[in-house]
């Protein structure tokens, strides 16, 4: 399924949307479920993205499931043979090592991983956790328990961390906050703490994951907040020549059909020019019920300093899918790929797609694949790249087990 997009400016972006259908052809994009999640010793419900190591082998963690039922560190390796055996590297507990993992999995250059767990911890209110491979197998520890500071200021890391070159640790929920590899422990420091109330004009609440620019500073948004009817914003924590840390709102979406509304769990994507990309759940020009049905957005950087945003779709009911939760991922020609978690042509149970950029800056939506149940339903997280341009994903639930997928699209 193709949509032809058009844009013009004129007191905001306008975008045009015309529907084509195209018939498949023997170039088209390849779909498989790696694993399926049976709510077993395996886990269950994938809400996070996966990450590779070096060999290709994906990790990830799962909400529910496992020896104790309260969720999964979980390895599928690549084989020669085409399957995906799971190898669970941990199972949590109710108990101070932290419960339900909601994040991706990030690794640093020695191969060890890092993520994070909603509940839990000496403090109730979850862990930052470490596994490190050895002879032996991975090793679990609790790195750092969120709410050890006054006032909860470092209340956790819903979306799991961003890692800088020099190994410091980046989480963002009320607070951005950074923590620092020292010889007696992780060192927490709060950058920058959002306001507690909902519609300040700097954002309120954030649970999608942060990325750097290449001068160390942060990117990433709030669902709630802003300047126009807390709808949101895109944010910018810049790292000051002394040290300090400043926050500045890159733009405040608004309940509008020309914009979007609050982002979504997705992070934040750069292009090579240094444009944003990303995702809001609602919001743009189609309604789906009672709210529209969410947008895909561009912002660019300007000489005079502000960031200009471009609606680049507007997702609508039916087959092209809607709602969508996750973020995009960017390949080299600049064609980007994201997720919706509704719509689709069977179940309501969302689609793969991609938008190309064409030469006069319109844009060419492309269903990659739409989710049936039994191969997935409802992905949540931003999808990632291999080496050859293969895309891997995760759904919350469907699959042959019922609890969620790994999959891997060839686009």
């Amino acid at each position: 399924m193709l949509c032809r997009i058009s844009s013009a400016v004129r007191l905001g972006i306008v975008v045009v949307l015309a529907l084509s259908l195209s018939r498949a052809s023997a170039a088209s994009p390849k779909y498989q479920a790696l694993y399926s999640f049976t709510a077993g010793a395996d886990g269950a419900g994938p809400w996070s993205g996966v990450a590779l190591d070096r060999k290709g082998n994906l990790y990830g963690t799962t909400t529910g499931g496992g020896a104790y039922g309260a969720g999964v560190v979980f390895k599928l390796k690549r084989r020669r043979t085409g399957d995906w055996p799971v190898t669970v590297l941990h199972s949590f507990q109710m108990d101070d090592n932290g419960y339900q993992p909601w994040s991706r999995p990030v690794f640093d250059p020695a191969g060890n991983l890092y993520a994070t767990t909603l509940y839990g911890g000496t403090n109730h209110s979850g862990t930052a956790f470490k596994m490190a491979p050895g002879p032996s197998g991975w090793t679990f520890n609790v790195m750092y328990n969120f709410c050890s500071l006054p006032d909860c200021l470092d209340a956790g890391a819903y979306g799991g961390f961003a890692l800088d070159s020099a190994g410091n640790l980046y989480g963002v929920f009320n607070s951005v906050l950074e923590l620092s590899p020292s010889p007696d422990g992780w060192v927490p420091k709060v950058l920058y703490t959002f306001c507690s109330k909902p519609g300040c004009a700097d954002g309120n609440g954030s649970y999608a994951s942060l990325i750097l620019d290449k001068k160390g500073n942060l990117y990433g948004t709030t669902p709630g907040g802003g300047a126009n009817q807390n709808a949101g914003t895109v944010f910018k924590v810049k790292h000051m020549p002394d040290g300090s840390w400043k926050e500045r709102v890159l733009h405040s979406f608004s309940w509008s059909p020309d914009d979007g509304a609050e982002p979504s769990w997705g992070q934040l994507a750069f292009d090579s020019a240094g444009n944003l990309y990303g995702t809001t759940y609602y919001g743009g020009s189609h309604g789906c019920g009672e709210v529209a049905c969410g947008t895909l957005f561009r912002l660019s950087p300007q000489p005079d300093g502000h960031w200009k945003e471009t609606i680049l779709y507007n997702f609508d009911q039916g087959a092209g899918g809607n709602i969508p939760g996750a973020g995009v991922v960017i390949d080299q020609a600049g064609n980007l790929y994201g997720t919706t978690m509704a719509g689709g042509t069977r179940c309501d149970c969302g689609v793969v797609y991609k938008l190309s950029p064409n030469p006069d800056d319109t844009w060419t939506y492309t269903v990659l694949h739409s989710f049936i149940g039994s191969d997935g339903f409802e992905p949540h997280a931003n999808m990632i790249f291999d080496q050859k341009g293969n895309l891997y994903g995760t759904t919350v639930g469907g699959g042959p087990g019922g609890y969620g997928v790994v999959f891997e699209l060839t686009p």
